[in-house]
């Protein structure tokens, strides 16, 4: 009983090392025997049909879905994989696009060794012991071993380090996949030993050819099942998806398992099933990860750049996704002064009495006074004048001698400092027609400077 609950789980062929699988099977796989269940599915004995997005996993390079950029013929990747020449690489992007499934065939195709470790759960222990079986000649002539890490960036630095060496003399070949951008994630000096591809969400055309495959496909999907999916199923269920492949296989099989047959023996999937089974589109958004940066840098360009549309958009693709609300209306808040600034100076107005009442109100009505203030800065007359100015000015204070402040300017709070020239001569400028009079504000060292040179649109005109 327990070995077959063991087959039921070590459900990938394995490759040269005993640890990592290199590839989903067919139901006749070595080691696994499987035998249908009631939907026609294959089952490992003593245990469930592992979910379908696994079964469908690509065994080959020729099943890979997607990705041509990195893996069509003649490609750097694909290369690689054929010739089993391969280097250290980390596979970026989002769920569901392909970079375990790539890891699968490299397992599948390679002669060396192959182990996989999770970074939610690895540790510094667990490095070390695939180092000791590499450097062991009896279990590892090659002295190589590819080492597989998913959700790498869910290692620390010391976690990393520990691979350095290790990956820089060639004892490993380490794989690295992750959601998240390497480039911010992963240790600067491993990122420099290693190739990075980055992975594309799959295209609704993509996700429709993989889920054609999983209906017809008598080994690993239901085509031994009497199983119908329309073709607007299919669509929503490719649209839906958002590049995520196991998400919408996962949708299929829902509505596989949860159909009926109806009286001629079919199970059916149309449009409502389909709707039922993936209930909401999958959004590619996380709240502290690149679409973070992404998403808010995007919605920053758009108000900036005068577009309330896409604006609007951005700000309602943070919101879907869980985005703090105080830290959209801070980004509000500076865009009215960094890039509207005194074309408009009312837009900061609006903006800072955005932020007070989100802060007092929260969802769901503060999306209404978000919107507002985000398509009062977009509409705005822009200029950028002030911030030029400061940063003008930083650059004199922290590059330049720092002059004495004029005399005539300084502070004289008591009789006796006017005695040592503190604020003597200064001109009041209400005293002068139209409040204002020709004096200097700055030292003869910096009488040239400009800073401030006002725009040409909104209140800077008349400026």
């Amino acid at each position: 009983m327990a070995e077959g609950k063991k087959a039921a789980h070590d459900i990938w062929q394995f490759g040269a090392a005993a640890n990592l699988p290199a590839g989903p099977p067919a139901a006749t796989a070595a080691g696994l025997k499987a035998r249908p269940d009631q939907t026609g599915e294959a089952v490992a004995e003593g245990g469930a049909a592992p979910p379908l997005a696994y079964r469908m996993a690509p065994r080959t390079l020729e099943e890979v879905q997607g990705q041509q950029e990195i893996i069509a013929p003649g490609k750097l990747l694909w290369r690689m994989i054929k010739a089993d020449r391969l280097s250290s690489m980390i596979f970026f992007g989002p769920p569901g696009t392909g970079k375990t499934s790539l890891a699968r065939v490299i397992a599948a195709a390679t002669r060396l060794p192959f182990q996989k470790l999770n970074a939610v759960t690895a540790g510094v222990a667990d490095i070390k012991r695939v180092i000791t079986e590499t450097q062991n000649s009896l279990l590892n002539p090659a002295g190589k071993t590819i080492l597989f890490i998913d959700e790498i960036h869910r290692f620390n630095k010391a976690q990393q380090d520990a691979l350095l060496p290790y990956v820089e003399d060639g004892t490993l070949i380490l794989i690295g996949a992750t959601t998240e951008n390497p480039y911010f994630e992963v240790n600067k000096a491993l990122l420099s030993r290693s190739t990075v591809f980055k992975l594309e969400p799959l295209t609704p055309a993509d996700i429709t050819q993989l889920l054609l495959r999983a209906v017809h496909d008598p080994e690993r999907g239901y085509g031994k099942l009497p199983l119908t999916v329309t073709q607007p199923a299919l669509d929503f269920l490719s649209d839906q998806a958002n590049g995520d492949a196991r998400r919408a296989l996962n949708a299929l099989e829902l509505g596989v398992r949860s159909t009926q047959a109806d009286a001629s023996g079919q199970i059916v999937i149309d449009l409502p099933q389909a709707q039922d089974s993936l209930q909401r589109r999958g959004l590619r958004f996380d709240a502290k990860g690149e679409d973070h940066y992404d998403t808010i840098s995007a919605f920053i360009k758009s108000m900036r750049g005068s577009d309330p549309d896409a604006a609007v958009y951005y700000l309602a693709r943070a919101l879907e996704g869980g985005e703090d609300i105080e830290f959209l209306a801070r980004r509000i808040v500076i865009c009215a002064s960094e890039d509207v600034g005194m074309a408009n100076p009312q837009a900061l107005v609006v903006a800072e009495a955005m932020y007070q009442a989100v802060c007092q109100i929260g969802l769901p009505e503060a999306r209404i006074l978000l919107s507002q203030a985000t398509v009062m800065v977009a509409c705005s007359p822009k200029s950028n004048a002030s911030y030029l100015a400061i940063n003008q000015a930083l650059e004199i204070v922290r590059n330049t001698p720092t002059p004495e402040i004029p005399m005539h300017l300084r502070n004289a709070p008591v009789p006796a400092m006017q005695a040592l020239q503190y604020g003597v001569g200064y001109k009041y400028p209400h005293d002068y027609p139209g409040h204002y009079v020709d004096q200097a504000y700055l030292r003869p060292e910096l009488a040239d400077a400009v800073f401030y040179h006002p725009g040409q649109t909104g209140s800077e005109e008349r400026i």
